[in-house]
């Protein structure tokens, strides 16, 4: 049976941050894929999916209010980055500095020595401009934001427009765009953490986690890329088949000592789109990945604290949901043996990534 098409999204008043008005938009349909963003920081506030009984659940960890976005950017908070796209650039930048033809650049330091996802005030802390629309291909929401020559150290007016639509699939599609006036270096993401058991349930040891990367960045005490990716095989990296997340952070392996947990970046396998599927034997719920970035960093929540009260009251303990931010791979300005995050004038930055929720008896086969 044809369902029917989706409807254009609603918008809802949320709050205030500074002197701009922040909205929530509501994309999907009842009874199936719900999923609720915010204007503010590009935000994905909560996304609702049905389990094996077709009860619908919160599978994503938020904050009820604006407030707790906005107080959790301060420049004392320990920022997690709950469900917002990232930018300029996603993950870390050494020193704080690289140089782009001849010219050496410095962006704020804000996560030790290094540049931690765009800085203090990257692109998760904007009111960005948003506009609804439903079509053909599902409904959605389209954000874009200017951000000007210099903002946080980087060059270039750099105009971005991330996409979240809800396709008749129900399958969540991102897509981003950028262009610049001048060279600088764009690496976007969304910083989404996942608990399909429901937000606030618990911890997500017990999920199982298949990831299609053959390769992984170690990293050194910094968490960069320290030397060349290196195989999975033989490690507590290697998710070629599907492992509970919680099976093997026990280990005394270095890479695990300096996460305090899985926080790496895993080079993705070429012929394929696919990136990873998680699996909830609790509520038997199914997510699938699939992205045109060369990178996948998994994190396992290892930051996360019992100070932070989510969308439903209860507090985020350690490993209280993962992340899978699909990107380039970290420090790549500084490591021209990486693929480029080079964007010049006339070019487009272009990627997409693509979740669906669905359900299964038993763990996902990669």
């Amino acid at each position: 049976m044809t369902q029917a098409p989706l409807p254009e999204p609603t918008r809802e008043f949320f709050g205030r941050a500074g002197d701009a008005d922040v909205h929530r938009y509501t994309l999907g349909r009842p009874g199936g894929l719900t999923v609720r963003v915010l204007d503010y920081g590009g935000v994905i506030q909560s996304l609702e999916a049905p389990d094996r009984d077709g009860r619908p659940g919160n599978v994503v960890l938020g904050f009820p209010t604006l407030d707790g976005y906005v107080a959790n950017n301060r420049p004392d908070a320990a920022r997690v980055f709950l469900g917002a796209v990232i930018g300029r650039f996603a993950n870390r930048i050494g020193g704080g500095t690289f140089t782009l033809d001849g010219v050496l650049h410095r962006v704020p330091v804000n996560n030790g020595k290094n540049s931690l996802h765009g800085g203090p005030e990257g692109f998760d802390t904007r009111v960005w401009s948003a506009a609804g629309f439903a079509d053909a291909d599902g409904a959605g929401l389209r954000l874009t934001l200017v951000s000007p020559d210099g903002d946080q150290g980087y060059p270039g007016r750099l105009t971005t427009e991330v996409t979240y639509r809800v396709d008749p699939r129900d399958r969540l599609r991102i897509t981003y765009r950028a262009a610049t006036d001048a060279p600088t270096v764009v690496n976007l993401t969304n910083h989404t953490y996942w608990n399909l058991a429901g937000e606030g349930s618990g911890d997500v040891h017990e999920h199982w986690l298949a990831i299609n990367a053959s390769r992984f960045c170690p990293a050194d005490e910094g968490l960069l890329p320290a030397g060349d990716p290196v195989p999975v095989e033989g490690t507590p990296f290697d998710f070629r088949a599907a492992t509970p997340i919680g099976a093997r952070l026990g280990e005394p392996d270095p890479q695990l000592v300096i996460g305090q947990g899985y926080d790496h970046n895993w080079v993705l396998d070429d012929g394929s789109p696919f990136a990873a599927r998680a699996w909830d034997p609790a509520s038997g719920r199914l997510l699938t990945m699939w992205t045109t970035e060369p990178g996948l960093q998994f994190y396992s929540g290892n930051f996360l604290t019992a100070d932070l009260a989510g969308t439903g009251g209860r507090p985020y303990h350690r490993g209280a949901g993962f992340a899978l931010e699909a990107q380039h791979f970290p420090d790549s300005p500084n490591r021209p043996d990486f693929p480029s995050t080079v964007l010049r004038p006339g070019e487009v930055y272009r990627q997409e990534t693509v979740y669906e929720l669905a359900t299964a008896d038993g763990p996902p086969v990669a």
